[in-house]
């Protein structure tokens, strides 16, 4: 599911930076980043652990094609991914750090995607019973996708993260599964 939302409170959403130069909608609302959500038929450490192993991370995020190196520690603070995005031979390297995190429940990343920018992406998990709502939050915060109107923005970022939510279910779902079995 896919939605923008526009809150009738001042300020940011926790945990993202708002585009420079962007104005606030009217009347004292402003946008939101594009919000995506899935149930996921796994517990919440399940799906902490497919996210705390930064090796799985361009099996469920869309454009990541491949990882050159995990920083020990990953996902602490200031840790960072070091991947790649495209498609051979046309593969650009870059980084993912993590901004903040609280182990279980959220993930709060920087992930930079060279020529085109930075975004900032939440995840959160939380316990539905015996299942798990995942949440992603995307906001591109520098580079030319900074430029782009929020109303086109969400659209395209909503889309790449429902593919994200399904490959990352599918992973974590898949794992769980096996350990089941």
């Amino acid at each position: 599911m896919t939605t923008v939302h526009v809150l009738p409170v001042p300020g940011d959403v926790p945990g993202l930076t708002r585009k420079a130069g962007v104005a606030s909608p009217p009347g004292g609302y402003r946008w939101c980043v594009s919000t995506n959500t899935r149930l996921v038929h796994a517990t919440p450490q399940q799906v902490w652990d497919v996210l705390a192993d930064g090796w799985l991370y361009p099996l469920w995020v869309v454009g990541a094609s491949r990882m050159r190196a995990v920083d020990d520690g990953w996902p602490a603070v200031g840790t960072r991914l070091h991947h790649s995005v495209g498609a051979w031979p046309l593969l650009l390297d870059d980084t993912t750090e993590v901004l903040d995190v609280v182990p279980g429940s959220m993930l709060s990343l920087r992930a930079r995607a060279w020529p085109t920018g930075a975004a900032e992406v939440v995840l959160r998990l939380e316990a539905s019973g015996t299942e798990t709502e995942v949440e992603i939050q995307e906001n591109v915060v520098s580079g030319p996708g900074a430029l782009m109107p929020d109303l086109v923005e969400d659209p395209l970022l909503g889309w790449r993260n429902v593919e994200a939510l399904r490959r990352l279910a599918l992973l974590v779902e898949g794992r769980a599964k096996l350990s089941v079995d």
